[in-house]
């Protein structure tokens, strides 16, 4: 499936060797103001190029295609593209038969029967481009009703602090390896009554586009783990006559929004392109050794956060727009 949301809908084409990548959004309501500059600084942020990152040079500069006239949405498809324009397809030639360890290779093959070598074509993280130009819309709409969602990383490697966050990234990159991290990502002022029960749950929505992001593999939402070895009366939150006096349950209770902070945390794994020799097989099934050299992130957590950002934006638009059609509590 290329399509997420049921009201709010989105759908992202392109490949990382492509000469595109996009999105084109539905149900974005009529009459919200909505340019580039709207959407721009969410991709500067995930976009490649910096210290910590891969060198690949893309501007991701974002087009509207459709869907605004005279700087306001018109309630019709919102089309946006980003164009590909540091692509350097070569730099695979050397894995054009052979399976990438940690990488979507070999299961991409097995359901299609062929794969994109060239950097993993739909599989590579430059799809979540896409992903970051679509949530600013959906960020954009949350805005107008006063929610706010921001994302930060709050470790890397096992390090907490900033300098020794940094300094594991440097020390993996220097080895030829990578590190993984957590990623929070948080919205501020939700309303109560979003998500409904059951199979329409809040935090299951927030938990499946989480980890519909490649490189997510956990997720967690308020205590979530360490619920496992809480007693009930530490985990529950506690209420008085002005609230809620905790948020252990990270804002949402019996899959329903409580109108406190959302919070969810995301466990990313470390980047799978690494220098260092590895061993796997190629298209024949004849053991081989490989060393993936390239331009790749040695920690991707740091550009996943705006990724994170988006997906969170784009379930809490879907579900507004949900509690407002089928005429649950005014929103």
């Amino acid at each position: 499936m290329n399509t997420f949301g049921q009201w709010f809908r989105v759908t992202t084409f392109g490949e990382s060797h492509g000469p595109a990548v996009g999105a084109v959004v539905d149900g974005v309501p009529p009459g919200l103001p909505l340019s580039e500059a709207d959407i721009q600084p969410m991709l500067d942020r995930r976009r490649p190029g910096g210290p910590l990152a891969s060198p690949r040079k893309e501007p991701d500069t974002v087009e509207i295609l459709s869907g605004v006239f005279k700087g306001r949405t018109t309630g019709t498809p919102v089309a946006l593209l980003i164009r590909n324009r540091d692509v350097r397809s070569g730099d695979y030639d050397a894995l054009r038969e052979v399976f990438r360890p940690g990488h979507a290779d070999y299961t991409y093959l097995q359901k299609y029967g062929l794969r994109d070598h060239r950097g993993g074509g739909r599989s590579s993280g430059r799809e979540t481009a896409a992903r970051v130009a679509a949530g600013a819309v959906a960020a954009k709409f949350l805005m107008t009703h006063g929610i706010g969602v921001t994302g930060r990383v709050v470790e890397v490697h096992g390090e907490r602090d900033a300098a020794a966050m940094e300094e594991a990234v440097r020390s993996a990159a220097a080895a030829g390896d990578s590190v993984g991290g957590i990623v929070e990502v948080t919205a501020a002022s939700v309303p109560t009554g979003l998500g409904s029960p059951v199979f329409g749950k809040l935090d299951a929505a927030i938990a499946a586009a989480m980890m519909g992001i490649g490189a997510v593999k956990g997720v967690e939402i308020g205590e979530g783990f360490a619920a496992a070895r809480l007693f009930g009366s530490e985990n529950n939150d506690p209420m008085d006559a002005t609230g809620f006096l905790s948020n252990h349950a990270g804002g949402v209770l019996g899959g329903i929004s409580t109108g406190q902070e959302i919070r969810v945390r995301l466990a990313v794994k470390p980047t799978p392109s690494i220098a260092m020799p590895q061993q796997t097989v190629d298209l024949r099934g004849d053991e081989v050794e490989v060393s993936i050299r390239g331009r790749h992130d040695p920690c991707i957590a740091f550009r996943l956060v705006p990724v994170a950002e988006a997906m969170l934006a784009l379930v809490l638009a879907d579900a507004l727009l949900e509690q407002r059609a089928l005429g649950g509590k005014r929103i």
